[in-house]
């Protein structure tokens, strides 16, 4: 590496919701001379964030275009009506859709269900993001939908959550540009994947694949296996037979030791 080469780095996008904590560590362990660098981006925003490459990859909510990104499904959450707590709601351990058909529902613009038909009565406005639809329901205004990991993001005391069991749902998926798949990208696959690092799959580690590891490997793996022939090649060098000192498949070894050929 030359004086004006950058180290290598990996930069990371978000949504929000999701929380990589656990990957970062992994990352951090596996590879620690190569800074991670988190970025938490709207959800809505996170496709343009990674084909303008201001990341190299991002934890983002499906669907994605697959026709510009790639993306490996890692799950799906849990749809919540965020209620306050005093609602009729919070009577039952989960609801439908139809239990909230009379209630004003709240469809912020940064909404991430997909919605076919909207449930229950629209509010006279959407609001500009959810955070500000959280305010609403603790206002009494009416009640908000949303992936479990966004509840728990905007929890409030005054507030609960109850699942709705036939909403849509939210998958998070690893994402990044289809042209730029590199090996650091590879990493944290694995990493995401649950690979070890002695996995066979994706990048070995790099002394592997250097000339001095190949040399090493051949080494040792000639070693365990013709450690008789290097002892046989130096018997032959003091005018011993080949064949019987070396203990291979020529006819006349004896089966006693010190490998002498058998007396006529």
């Amino acid at each position: 590496m030359t004086g004006s080469e950058a180290p290598p780095s990996f930069r990371l996008a978000y949504v929000p919701g999701v929380t990589p904590d656990k990957w970062v560590r992994i990352w951090n362990e596996r590879l620690p001379d190569v800074p991670l660098a988190l970025t938490q981006v709207p959800a809505a925003g996170a496709a343009g964030v990674l084909l303008d490459g201001g990341a190299d990859a991002g934890l983002v909510r499906l669907p994605v275009d697959r026709t510009l990104l790639s993306a490996i499904p890692l799950y799906t959450e849990t749809t919540v009506v965020l209620i306050p707590r005093d609602h009729l709601v919070t009577a039952a351990d989960e609801v439908t859709v139809a239990d909230l058909a009379d209630e004003i529902v709240l469809h912020p613009l940064d909404d991430v269900l997909g919605w076919e038909r909207l449930p229950g009565r629209p509010a006279l406005e959407r609001p500009a993001i959810t955070a500000d639809a959280v305010e609403l329901v603790a206002a009494g205004i009416g009640v908000l939908l949303v992936p479990l990991s966004l509840a728990r993001l905007h929890h409030r005391k005054d507030l609960t959550y109850r699942t709705v069991t036939d909403a849509p749902a939210s998958g998070v998926a690893l994402s990044w540009p289809e042209d730029a798949h590199t090996d650091l990208v590879e990493d944290f696959i694995g990493i995401v994947r649950g690979r070890t690092v002695n996995s066979t799959r994706g990048r070995q580690p790099e002394p592997a694949r250097s000339k001095g590891g190949k040399q090493t490997a051949r080494k040792q793996a000639s070693g365990k296996q013709a450690s008789g022939k290097q002892t046989g090649g130096a018997r032959r060098g003091t005018g011993g037979s080949h064949r019987g000192a070396t203990g291979g498949k020529g006819k006349g070894r004896s089966g006693g030791r010190g490998g002498k050929p058998r007396r006529p």
